[in-house]
């Protein structure tokens, strides 16, 4: 099995982004896969195409998208991602999309197709905060999350994929009082769990247990 996992390179004048990091951080090999790290850029619709090249280029049976999310306490694996770019920010090359749709053939949404609740549990047992996520957002991550399923769904039917959002590294919180974060080891530690489960669960049902939120 080959998993392709991809990483955000630094946004929001932050120096570091510890997406990119935790997975360089990745072994070359879990649970018998063979792991394929790819940084990307925050910038919308050029992250997509580096993506959709490398897919086409190794024909990975899983990608793996992983995020910053600024302000979580856990790993979250991500439910769904929109088809919508709302961009609060500007990406890393100043584009700043508001209410556009992302692929105008493309579904209103799409839903992960990795074991999203066997992940978290599995972050669980290797004694971290993990929870579902119910919304990606509507940055670059919700699009490349998007953009990644759109993919599966016009052009590599058998891949599965999905995204997962980490907190702030601690290094990022020194100047930002009572954010939570984590160290770049642990959040590592964490997607080498959640990869464990997708290896896993790669012929079997999701855990049906609850992931859900009321708000």
């Amino acid at each position: 099995m080959k998993i392709l996992v991809t990483g955000f390179d630094p946004f929001d004048k932050e120096p570091i982004n510890p997406a990119i990091e935790a997975v360089k951080l990745l072994p070359d090999t879990i649970a018998g896969a063979e792991i394929i790290k790819l940084e990307i850029p925050t910038v919308f619709h050029k992250s997509a195409d580096v993506v959709a090249e490398k897919m086409r280029e190794v024909q990975p049976d899983v990608v793996l998208n992983i995020g910053q999310a600024g302000g979580r306490t856990g790993l979250t694996p991500e439910r769904v991602a929109i088809n919508q770019d709302d961009a609060r920010i500007e990406d890393n090359e100043g584009n700043q999309p508001v209410d556009v749709p992302i692929q105008e053939d493309g579904q209103p949404a799409y839903f992960s197709k990795l074991p999203i609740k066997a992940m978290v549990e599995a972050i669980h047992e290797a004694g971290l905060p993990a929870a579902v996520s119910n919304t990606a957002g509507t940055f670059v991550c919700n699009h490349i999350m998007y953009q990644t399923l759109y993919l599966v769904d016009k052009e590599f039917p058998d891949v599965k994929a999905g995204f997962m959002h980490i907190p702030f590294m601690s290094q990022q919180v020194v100047d930002k009082p009572n954010q939570a974060s984590m160290s770049l080891q642990d959040m590592a530690k964490g997607i080498e769990a959640a990869i464990t489960a997708i290896v896993e669960y790669n012929d079997k049902d999701d855990l049906k247990v609850t992931g859900g939120a009321t708000h």
